[in-house]
Protein backbone atom coordinates (compact mmCIF):
# COMPACT_ATOMS: atom_id res chain seq x y z
CA UNK A 1 0.00 0.00 0.00
CA UNK A 2 1.14 3.54 -0.66
CA UNK A 3 2.06 5.58 2.34
CA UNK A 4 -0.22 8.61 2.77
CA UNK A 5 1.05 11.59 0.80
CA UNK A 6 0.19 14.66 2.82
CA UNK A 7 0.74 18.35 2.35
CA UNK A 8 3.63 18.05 4.80
CA UNK A 9 5.21 15.42 2.58
CA UNK A 10 5.06 17.74 -0.40
CA UNK A 11 6.20 20.97 1.17
CA UNK A 12 8.05 20.28 4.42
CA UNK A 13 11.39 19.20 3.04
CA UNK A 14 14.54 21.16 3.80
CA UNK A 15 14.62 23.88 1.18
CA UNK A 16 17.02 26.33 2.81
CA UNK A 17 19.42 25.86 -0.10
CA UNK A 18 16.81 26.79 -2.72
CA UNK A 19 17.36 30.17 -4.36
CA UNK A 20 14.53 31.73 -6.38
CA UNK A 21 15.15 33.75 -9.52
CA UNK A 22 12.99 35.60 -12.02
CA UNK A 23 14.63 35.34 -15.43
CA UNK A 24 13.83 37.68 -18.30
CA UNK A 25 13.29 35.86 -21.59
CA UNK A 26 12.10 36.90 -25.07
CA UNK A 27 8.60 35.70 -24.15
CA UNK A 28 8.26 37.06 -20.63
CA UNK A 29 9.54 36.39 -17.13
CA UNK A 30 10.24 32.88 -15.92
CA UNK A 31 10.35 31.76 -12.29
CA UNK A 32 13.30 29.45 -11.60
CA UNK A 33 14.57 27.78 -8.43
CA UNK A 34 18.22 26.75 -8.13
CA UNK A 35 19.61 24.24 -5.68
CA UNK A 36 23.37 23.81 -5.37
CA UNK A 37 26.12 25.21 -7.56
CA UNK A 38 27.49 24.13 -10.95
CA UNK A 39 29.87 21.18 -10.57
CA UNK A 40 32.75 21.59 -13.03
CA UNK A 41 31.80 20.60 -16.55
CA UNK A 42 28.84 18.51 -15.47
CA UNK A 43 25.45 19.42 -16.92
CA UNK A 44 22.73 20.97 -14.80
CA UNK A 45 19.68 18.87 -14.01
CA UNK A 46 16.80 21.00 -15.31
CA UNK A 47 13.19 20.07 -14.54
CA UNK A 48 9.91 21.14 -16.09
CA UNK A 49 6.59 20.21 -14.48
CA UNK A 50 3.27 19.08 -15.93
CA UNK A 51 0.21 21.26 -16.42
CA UNK A 52 -1.78 21.62 -13.20
CA UNK A 53 1.39 21.47 -11.11
CA UNK A 54 4.50 23.48 -10.32
CA UNK A 55 8.01 22.34 -9.50
CA UNK A 56 7.13 21.64 -5.86
CA UNK A 57 3.97 19.65 -6.53
CA UNK A 58 5.60 17.76 -9.38
CA UNK A 59 9.11 17.07 -8.11
CA UNK A 60 9.51 17.54 -4.35
CA UNK A 61 8.69 13.95 -3.46
CA UNK A 62 11.13 12.70 -6.10
CA UNK A 63 14.04 15.04 -5.42
CA UNK A 64 13.81 14.73 -1.65
CA UNK A 65 13.74 10.96 -1.74
CA UNK A 66 16.61 9.75 0.45
CA UNK A 67 18.49 8.03 -2.36
CA UNK A 68 18.16 11.03 -4.68
CA UNK A 69 20.50 12.98 -2.41
CA UNK A 70 23.39 10.84 -3.61
CA UNK A 71 22.67 12.05 -7.15
CA UNK A 72 21.95 15.72 -6.53
CA UNK A 73 25.17 16.30 -4.59
CA UNK A 74 26.97 15.78 -7.91
CA UNK A 75 24.87 18.26 -9.93
CA UNK A 76 23.28 21.68 -9.73
CA UNK A 77 19.49 21.41 -9.98
CA UNK A 78 17.37 23.98 -11.81
CA UNK A 79 13.58 23.81 -11.40
CA UNK A 80 11.60 25.81 -13.97
CA UNK A 81 8.02 26.91 -13.30
CA UNK A 82 5.82 27.68 -16.30
CA UNK A 83 4.64 31.33 -16.34
CA UNK A 84 2.12 32.01 -13.58
CA UNK A 85 2.18 28.49 -12.12
CA UNK A 86 4.48 28.87 -9.10
CA UNK A 87 3.10 29.23 -5.59
CA UNK A 88 2.15 32.83 -4.91
CA UNK A 89 2.23 33.83 -8.58
CA UNK A 90 0.13 36.94 -9.32
CA UNK A 91 -2.82 36.53 -11.64
CA UNK A 92 -2.09 37.27 -15.27
CA UNK A 93 -3.86 40.41 -16.55
CA UNK A 94 -7.00 40.08 -18.63
CA UNK A 95 -6.08 39.68 -22.28
CA UNK A 96 -2.66 38.23 -21.48
CA UNK A 97 -1.47 35.98 -24.30
CA UNK A 98 0.05 32.88 -22.77
CA UNK A 99 3.23 31.69 -24.54
CA UNK A 100 2.78 28.87 -27.02
CA UNK A 101 4.44 25.54 -26.33
CA UNK A 102 7.15 26.46 -28.84
CA UNK A 103 7.69 29.77 -27.06
CA UNK A 104 7.86 28.06 -23.67
CA UNK A 105 10.69 25.93 -25.09
CA UNK A 106 12.24 29.09 -26.53
CA UNK A 107 12.44 30.63 -23.05
CA UNK A 108 14.86 28.00 -21.79
CA UNK A 109 18.05 29.20 -23.55
CA UNK A 110 17.76 32.38 -21.49
CA UNK A 111 17.82 30.25 -18.34
CA UNK A 112 20.84 28.25 -19.51
CA UNK A 113 22.69 31.44 -20.47
CA UNK A 114 21.76 33.30 -17.28
CA UNK A 115 23.35 30.66 -15.04
CA UNK A 116 26.20 29.80 -17.37
CA UNK A 117 25.21 26.17 -17.80
CA UNK A 118 27.15 24.47 -20.57
CA UNK A 119 24.43 21.87 -21.02
CA UNK A 120 21.53 20.23 -19.21
CA UNK A 121 20.01 16.86 -18.46
CA UNK A 122 16.28 17.50 -18.56
CA UNK A 123 13.56 15.83 -16.51
CA UNK A 124 10.08 16.68 -17.75
CA UNK A 125 6.60 15.42 -16.95
CA UNK A 126 3.63 15.67 -19.32
CA UNK A 127 3.53 19.20 -20.67
CA UNK A 128 7.02 19.73 -19.28
CA UNK A 129 8.28 16.67 -21.14
CA UNK A 130 6.85 18.06 -24.37
CA UNK A 131 8.54 21.42 -23.75
CA UNK A 132 11.93 19.84 -23.00
CA UNK A 133 11.70 17.60 -26.08
CA UNK A 134 10.93 20.66 -28.20
CA UNK A 135 13.86 22.48 -26.61
CA UNK A 136 16.18 19.57 -27.44
CA UNK A 137 14.99 19.50 -31.04
CA UNK A 138 15.69 23.23 -31.47
CA UNK A 139 18.86 23.42 -29.37
CA UNK A 140 20.40 19.91 -29.47
CA UNK A 141 23.85 21.10 -28.39
CA UNK A 142 22.47 22.30 -25.05
CA UNK A 143 20.92 18.96 -24.06
CA UNK A 144 22.99 15.94 -22.99
CA UNK A 145 20.09 13.73 -21.98
CA UNK A 146 16.34 13.68 -21.32
CA UNK A 147 14.11 11.82 -18.89
CA UNK A 148 10.58 12.23 -20.22
CA UNK A 149 7.62 11.06 -18.14
CA UNK A 150 4.13 10.87 -19.63
CA UNK A 151 5.07 12.63 -22.85
CA UNK A 152 2.49 12.88 -25.63
CA UNK A 153 4.20 13.93 -28.88
CA UNK A 154 0.92 14.32 -30.74
CA UNK A 155 -0.90 17.57 -31.28
CA UNK A 156 -4.57 18.05 -30.59
CA UNK A 157 -7.01 17.82 -33.49
CA UNK A 158 -10.40 19.48 -33.64
CA UNK A 159 -12.10 16.40 -32.16
CA UNK A 160 -9.73 16.52 -29.19
CA UNK A 161 -10.31 20.26 -28.93
CA UNK A 162 -14.10 19.76 -28.87
CA UNK A 163 -13.79 17.02 -26.25
CA UNK A 164 -11.67 19.29 -24.07
CA UNK A 165 -14.19 22.11 -24.39
CA UNK A 166 -17.05 19.76 -23.50
CA UNK A 167 -15.13 18.46 -20.51
CA UNK A 168 -14.64 22.03 -19.37
CA UNK A 169 -18.39 22.57 -19.41
CA UNK A 170 -19.18 19.48 -17.36
CA UNK A 171 -16.22 19.34 -14.95
CA UNK A 172 -14.32 21.79 -12.80
CA UNK A 173 -10.82 22.73 -13.93
CA UNK A 174 -9.11 20.79 -11.10
CA UNK A 175 -11.10 17.65 -11.93
CA UNK A 176 -10.26 18.02 -15.62
CA UNK A 177 -6.58 18.34 -14.77
CA UNK A 178 -6.72 15.38 -12.38
CA UNK A 179 -8.01 13.20 -15.23
CA UNK A 180 -4.88 14.22 -17.14
CA UNK A 181 -2.57 13.43 -14.22
CA UNK A 182 -3.98 10.21 -12.77
CA UNK A 183 -5.22 6.86 -14.02
CA UNK A 184 -8.91 6.02 -13.98
CA UNK A 185 -8.24 3.43 -11.29
CA UNK A 186 -6.68 6.06 -9.04
CA UNK A 187 -9.54 8.49 -9.65
CA UNK A 188 -12.21 5.86 -9.02
CA UNK A 189 -10.48 4.78 -5.81
CA UNK A 190 -10.03 8.42 -4.81
CA UNK A 191 -6.64 7.54 -3.37
CA UNK A 192 -4.86 9.63 -0.76
CA UNK A 193 -2.59 10.98 -3.49
CA UNK A 194 -5.56 12.09 -5.61
CA UNK A 195 -7.23 13.77 -2.64
CA UNK A 196 -4.04 15.60 -1.74
CA UNK A 197 -3.45 16.84 -5.26
CA UNK A 198 -7.06 17.92 -5.71
CA UNK A 199 -6.63 20.10 -2.63
CA UNK A 200 -3.25 21.45 -3.69
CA UNK A 201 -4.33 22.27 -7.26
CA UNK A 202 -7.33 24.12 -5.83
CA UNK A 203 -5.44 26.00 -3.15
CA UNK A 204 -1.90 26.67 -4.34
CA UNK A 205 -2.19 27.41 -8.06
CA UNK A 206 -3.92 30.47 -9.49
CA UNK A 207 -6.89 29.03 -11.38
CA UNK A 208 -6.96 31.76 -14.02
CA UNK A 209 -3.29 31.19 -14.81
CA UNK A 210 -3.79 27.43 -14.80
CA UNK A 211 -6.60 27.73 -17.34
CA UNK A 212 -4.29 29.66 -19.67
CA UNK A 213 -1.57 27.01 -19.45
CA UNK A 214 -4.12 24.20 -19.84
CA UNK A 215 -5.61 25.81 -22.95
CA UNK A 216 -2.19 26.29 -24.52
CA UNK A 217 -1.11 22.72 -23.81
CA UNK A 218 -4.29 21.46 -25.46
CA UNK A 219 -3.54 23.62 -28.51
CA UNK A 220 -0.10 22.07 -29.07
CA UNK A 221 1.10 20.82 -32.42
CA UNK A 222 2.79 17.51 -33.18
CA UNK A 223 6.41 17.28 -32.13
CA UNK A 224 8.10 17.18 -35.51
CA UNK A 225 10.32 14.17 -35.03
CA UNK A 226 10.57 10.80 -36.73
CA UNK A 227 12.94 7.86 -36.52
CA UNK A 228 15.74 7.95 -39.09
CA UNK A 229 14.75 6.22 -42.32
CA UNK A 230 11.03 6.41 -41.61
CA UNK A 231 10.45 9.62 -43.57
CA UNK A 232 12.50 11.88 -45.82
CA UNK A 233 14.80 14.22 -43.87
CA UNK A 234 13.70 12.67 -40.59
CA UNK A 235 14.65 14.58 -37.45
CA UNK A 236 14.58 13.19 -33.94
CA UNK A 237 16.20 13.65 -30.54
CA UNK A 238 19.97 13.19 -30.73
CA UNK A 239 20.64 12.79 -27.01
CA UNK A 240 20.07 9.71 -24.82
CA UNK A 241 16.41 9.55 -23.75
CA UNK A 242 14.65 7.62 -21.01
CA UNK A 243 10.88 7.43 -21.48
CA UNK A 244 8.86 6.66 -18.36
CA UNK A 245 5.17 5.88 -17.92
CA UNK A 246 3.04 4.10 -15.36
CA UNK A 247 1.06 1.04 -16.34
CA UNK A 248 -2.47 2.09 -17.42
CA UNK A 249 -1.56 5.77 -17.04
CA UNK A 250 -3.50 8.28 -19.18
CA UNK A 251 -0.33 9.02 -21.15
CA UNK A 252 0.61 5.40 -21.88
CA UNK A 253 -0.46 5.45 -25.53
CA UNK A 254 1.35 8.74 -26.16
CA UNK A 255 4.59 7.48 -24.62
CA UNK A 256 4.48 4.35 -26.77
CA UNK A 257 3.96 6.58 -29.81
CA UNK A 258 6.91 8.74 -28.78
CA UNK A 259 9.10 5.66 -28.43
CA UNK A 260 8.36 4.76 -32.06
CA UNK A 261 9.69 8.16 -33.17
CA UNK A 262 13.03 7.98 -31.34
CA UNK A 263 16.36 6.42 -32.22
CA UNK A 264 16.27 2.93 -30.66
CA UNK A 265 20.03 2.95 -30.12
CA UNK A 266 19.88 5.69 -27.47
CA UNK A 267 16.35 5.30 -26.08
CA UNK A 268 15.30 3.51 -22.89
CA UNK A 269 11.59 2.81 -22.31
CA UNK A 270 10.61 2.22 -18.69
CA UNK A 271 7.04 1.13 -17.90
CA UNK A 272 6.41 1.01 -14.17
CA UNK A 273 3.70 -1.25 -12.78
CA UNK A 274 1.61 -0.14 -9.80
CA UNK A 275 2.76 3.45 -10.15
CA UNK A 276 -0.37 5.15 -11.49
CA UNK A 277 -0.25 8.37 -13.43
CA UNK A 278 2.66 10.00 -11.61
CA UNK A 279 5.55 7.58 -11.02
CA UNK A 280 7.75 10.32 -9.60
CA UNK A 281 5.24 10.70 -6.76
CA UNK A 282 4.16 7.12 -6.12
CA UNK A 283 7.45 5.35 -6.86
CA UNK A 284 10.24 7.88 -6.24
CA UNK A 285 12.70 5.19 -5.13
CA UNK A 286 12.27 3.17 -8.31
CA UNK A 287 12.57 6.23 -10.51
CA UNK A 288 15.65 7.39 -8.61
CA UNK A 289 17.26 4.02 -9.26
CA UNK A 290 16.48 4.23 -12.98
CA UNK A 291 17.74 7.83 -13.15
CA UNK A 292 21.02 6.83 -11.52
CA UNK A 293 21.46 4.04 -14.09
CA UNK A 294 20.67 6.55 -16.84
CA UNK A 295 23.32 9.02 -15.64
CA UNK A 296 25.89 6.28 -15.20
CA UNK A 297 25.15 5.04 -18.70
CA UNK A 298 26.04 8.55 -19.88
CA UNK A 299 29.37 8.28 -18.05
CA UNK A 300 28.52 10.35 -14.98
CA UNK A 301 28.63 9.23 -11.36
CA UNK A 302 31.29 6.48 -11.43
CA UNK A 303 30.38 3.18 -9.83
CA UNK A 304 32.56 4.01 -6.83
CA UNK A 305 29.90 6.48 -5.70
CA UNK A 306 27.07 3.95 -5.81
CA UNK A 307 25.09 3.97 -2.57
CA UNK A 308 23.36 1.28 -0.58
CA UNK A 309 20.45 1.66 -3.04
CA UNK A 310 22.34 -0.10 -5.82
CA UNK A 311 24.37 -2.37 -3.56
CA UNK A 312 21.22 -3.72 -1.94
CA UNK A 313 19.49 -4.03 -5.31
CA UNK A 314 22.36 -6.09 -6.74
CA UNK A 315 21.65 -9.02 -4.45
CA UNK A 316 17.88 -8.91 -4.94
CA UNK A 317 18.19 -8.51 -8.69
CA UNK A 318 20.62 -11.42 -8.95
CA UNK A 319 18.28 -13.64 -6.96
CA UNK A 320 15.28 -12.44 -8.97
CA UNK A 321 16.56 -13.86 -12.25
CA UNK A 322 19.42 -16.00 -13.47
CA UNK A 323 22.38 -14.21 -14.98
CA UNK A 324 23.15 -16.66 -17.77
CA UNK A 325 22.48 -16.02 -21.42
CA UNK A 326 18.87 -17.11 -21.17
CA UNK A 327 17.95 -15.12 -18.09
CA UNK A 328 14.44 -13.83 -17.63
CA UNK A 329 14.01 -10.43 -19.28
CA UNK A 330 11.50 -9.14 -16.76
CA UNK A 331 12.75 -8.32 -13.29
CA UNK A 332 10.46 -8.51 -10.28
CA UNK A 333 11.75 -7.56 -6.88
CA UNK A 334 10.63 -5.95 -3.64
CA UNK A 335 11.26 -2.38 -2.64
CA UNK A 336 11.72 -1.09 0.87
CA UNK A 337 9.04 1.03 2.44
CA UNK A 338 11.43 3.90 3.10
CA UNK A 339 10.49 7.38 1.94
CA UNK A 340 7.22 9.05 1.11
CA UNK A 341 5.12 7.30 -1.49
CA UNK A 342 7.21 4.14 -1.84
CA UNK A 343 5.65 0.69 -1.84
CA UNK A 344 6.09 -2.29 0.41
CA UNK A 345 4.80 -4.91 -2.01
CA UNK A 346 6.48 -6.49 -5.00
CA UNK A 347 6.59 -4.31 -8.10
CA UNK A 348 7.49 -5.22 -11.64
CA UNK A 349 9.68 -2.91 -13.66
CA UNK A 350 10.13 -3.64 -17.35
CA UNK A 351 12.76 -1.68 -19.22
CA UNK A 352 13.09 -1.64 -23.00
CA UNK A 353 16.44 -0.77 -24.56
CA UNK A 354 17.19 -1.01 -28.28
CA UNK A 355 13.84 -2.71 -28.79
CA UNK A 356 14.48 -5.43 -26.17
CA UNK A 357 13.06 -5.94 -22.70
CA UNK A 358 15.87 -6.02 -20.14
CA UNK A 359 16.02 -6.23 -16.39
CA UNK A 360 17.55 -3.68 -14.08
CA UNK A 361 20.45 -6.10 -13.65
CA UNK A 362 21.27 -5.84 -17.36
CA UNK A 363 21.50 -2.08 -17.02
CA UNK A 364 23.60 -2.42 -13.89
CA UNK A 365 26.08 -4.68 -15.69
CA UNK A 366 26.25 -2.26 -18.61
CA UNK A 367 26.94 0.63 -16.26
CA UNK A 368 29.98 -1.07 -14.77
CA UNK A 369 31.44 -1.27 -18.27
CA UNK A 370 30.52 2.30 -19.27
CA UNK A 371 33.32 4.87 -19.70
CA UNK A 372 33.29 7.36 -16.86
CA UNK A 373 33.37 11.13 -17.12
CA UNK A 374 35.23 13.12 -14.53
Amino acid sequence: MLKPLTQVAIFSFLESDDVEHDIETPYGMLHVVIRGAPKGNKPAILTYHDVGLNHKLCFNTFFHNEDMQEITKHFVVCHVDAPGQHIGAPQMPQGYQYPTMDQLAGMLPSVVQHFGFKSIVGIGVGAGAYILAKFALIFPDLVEGLVLLNIDPNGKGWIDWAATKLSGLTSTLPDTVLAHLFSQEELMSNTEVVQTYRQQINNTINQFNLQLFWNMYNSRRDLEMNRSGSVLNAKTLRCPVMLVVGDNAPAEEGVVECNSKLDPTNTTFLKMADSGGMPQITQPGKLTEAFKYFLQGMGYMPSASMTRLVRSRTASLTSGGSVDGSRNRTCTHSDSSEGVGQVSHTMEVTIHIHGMEVSSLDILLNIFCAPQKK
